[in-house]
């Protein structure tokens, strides 16, 4: 029976670029992979139909050969170089697996050496203070070290690992699935090749014991929630002799009382009475660096910003210093006497009528106007 054409199996055109080429096969093998199908013969042979499309042009020279004498240029009993094995077909094959199996494809494992350390995280809660000005901390950390009995290595002083009896020492087993078999980390010895019969008493054969370290940690000024600090080697020890990972120290600023910070600029909020904001007046407000005097000009309406140039923060990248910006909230009298009522009321009935007092009043009531007068 004739073969169909490569192309038309995989659903492309010529000219296909080799992502969608691989693209198109691994939607074909995903969908009809025997695992998926084990009784669905017909799915099988599409399978590997598919496959030994794929394999032919996705190798550059089997796919010019195919594409100027067809299936005879590539047919190894008439001189073409057919057969499956091309550096292409494996790597999706890699990525085919890594789908049904979780992980570990056809290129396999590598096998197990000296690996690196785990990273760490540490949450540092800071003051405002301390952030903006820096400071120098003490953390203790949970973490993983070398066993100082064994020097990591997990067996027993005296003795040695010898090579893994389910491997044969290579850190990778032979496993079939279905209609193929691959490789994948040898489950005993995690893919080292090695095995410990006699284990070390301190670490129980794993090289390694937890313990609490503690560091010093310098945090420079100028530092904002979600900034990472950088201890290098300080975080887990390396399996089987590696290098011991990295810490990082993650800046997590608690909320201030007063301020609230915005990059390298501060804010904050002033009350202040209806008579300071009315006739003017000089207020002491807060900073980082102390108390200066703001100076309200008469007539300051609530909400107003008022700012301090120079009183914000410092970046921890460098820049000169952002500001410090007051707002000013007008603050309403609670719980009058009589006669601060009487004097108040008083105060009402002499403003009544001239709108010279109230400007945002009257231009609003203009508005209101405006507004319904056009419905």
């Amino acid at each position: 029976m004739a073969k169909r054409d490569y192309y038309e199996i995989l659903g492309v055109e010529r000219g296909v670029s080799e992502a969608e080429l691989k693209k198109a096969y691994r939607r074909l093998a995903m969908k009809y992979h025997p695992d998926r199908s084990p009784d669905d013969k017909n799915a099988e042979e599409k399978f590997k139909e598919a496959s030994e499309a794929y394999e032919v042009l996705s190798d550059a020279a089997k796919r010019s050969a195919y594409d100027q004498y067809g299936h005879a240029g590539v047919d190894p009993q008439m001189g073409g170089g057919g057969g499956f094995g091309g550096g292409n077909f494996s790597d999706i094959f890699g990525d085919v697996f890594s789908d049904f199996f979780g992980g570990g494809g056809g290129r396999g494992g590598q096998r197990g050496g000296p690996q690196r350390g785990s990273d760490l995280r540490y949450t540092l809660d800071l003051d405002l203070e301390d952030a903006v000005r820096g400071t120098t901390v003490t953390i203790r950390v949970p973490t993983l070290v070398n066993c100082k009995p064994c020097e990591g290595s997990g067996a027993k002083k005296g003795s040695t690992p010898v090579s893994c009896t389910t491997c044969g020492g290579i850190g990778q087993v032979r496993m079939q699935q279905g209609f193929f078999s691959v490789q994948q980390t040898c489950p005993r010895c995690h893919g080292s090749g090695k095995m410990i019969t006699d284990p070390c008493t301190s670490c129980h054969g794993q090289g390694r014991v937890e313990e609490h370290k503690t560091l010093s940690v310098k945090v420079p000024p100028g530092v904002d929630s979600g900034d990472r600090i950088r201890l290098t080697g300080e975080g887990e020890a390396g399996a089987q002799g590696g290098p011991a990972g990295d810490l990082y120290v993650v800046v997590s600023v608690r909320e201030h009382q007063i301020f609230q910070r915005d990059g390298k600029h501060l804010y904050c909020e002033v009350p202040i009475s209806f008579v300071d904001a009315a006739l003017g007046g000089e207020l002491e407000v807060p900073t980082l660096d102390g108390r200066v005097k703001l100076k309200i000009p008469e007539g300051t309406q609530t909400g107003k910003l008022f700012r301090l140039r120079g009183k914000g923060v410092a970046p921890v990248r460098g820049g000169g210093a952002g500001d410090l910006m007051c707002k000013v909230l007008i603050e309403t009298p609670v719980k009058l006497t009589r006669h601060q009522r009487e004097l108040l009321e008083g105060f009402r009935d002499s403003l009544q009528g001239d709108e010279l007092h109230s400007p945002k009043t009257s231009s609003w009531f203009e508005g209101v106007k405006r507004f319904f007068g056009d419905l």
